[in-house]
């Protein structure tokens, strides 16, 4: 999870690719004016709060000097551990409703003041692993009841799904059980192959390399803010082998998950 404050220039040219991330993205704005690409572009003004699914294309158009408050997670982390329907704006959003949501101005403080405390908390080094973990999630998951209640009588959506949106949606919900790319081409009703090249054109990644990351992202939270064996890590977030999620750990993160997580720990 990342969050904190920006404040950002005036921009004028517009970077000439979007960019996808693995994580859920939320940004609210506080000051300045923008306009920013995701699948269309959207107006963006003080109060208004960005949402970008995990995987969206996006890029800014255009930008005043402005302040807003940024927010990346985990998507499967979120989802696996129950509340799903907190992340129905972001699905929404992909499947064609729009990408900003304006947040009633009596709530806009309160915003702001969990977005604050959720940074504040983030960067407490002096909170043990497992109560930061539970804190994080706690704040998450008011910033995104604010969200999606403001979300819920904007609600302005044109439904246009497909294999992307449906793979994706899959994806984030049973990535973290043994899942394999057959049985999400078969949720989706295509060929692994088409799935594959779908996922791939649209995001950059892979349904593969779609469920790595969000195994990865889990097994990165429960090492940090847990005292769970490896074994144990490597069960719950889909492996049922212990020697192949040590070999894909230490393929994305270059080091072992227990090796990491002492590095994480004297950092």
């Amino acid at each position: 999870m990342t969050v904190g404050r920006w404040v950002r220039d005036a921009l004028q040219d517009p970077p000439l690719t979007p960019v996808a991330h693995r994580d859920a993205v939320l940004a609210f704005h506080v000051t300045g004016r923008a306009r920013v690409e995701v699948r269309e572009a959207w107006e963006l003004r003080p109060g208004d709060c960005l949402i970008v699914p995990a995987g969206e294309p996006h890029r800014t158009l255009r930008a005043e000097p402005s302040e807003f408050w940024g927010l990346r997670f985990c998507v499967p982390c979120f989802a696996g551990e129950g509340t799903p329907e907190l992340l129905e704006p972001f699905e929404r959003v992909r499947d064609g409703a729009s990408a900003v949501v304006r947040i009633p101005e009596a709530r806009r403080a309160h915003l702001i003041g969990l977005f604050a405390e959720l940074e504040r908390v983030t960067q407490d080094r002096g909170m043990p692993g497992s109560a930061l973990g539970a804190v994080q999630r706690s704040l998450l998951t008011l910033i995104l009841a604010e969200v999606g209640s403001a979300y819920a009588w904007q609600d302005r959506v044109h439904p246009r799904g497909g294999v992307v949106t449906a793979a994706l949606r899959f994806i984030e919900r049973n990535c973290l059980r043994p899942l394999t790319l057959g049985e999400v081409a078969a949720v989706v009703g295509r060929s692994p192959a088409y799935v594959t090249t779908a996922l791939t054109r649209a995001t950059g990644r892979s349904a593969v390399q779609w469920i790595v990351a969000g195994r990865m992202a889990q097994a990165r939270r429960l090492l940090l803010h847990s005292d769970v064996a490896v074994e144990v890590v490597a069960e719950r977030v889909g492996y049922a082998d212990v020697t192949h999620f040590i070999r894909m750990f230490r393929r994305e993160h270059g080091a072992t998950p227990a090796a990491w997580r002492s590095a994480q720990a004297l950092g």
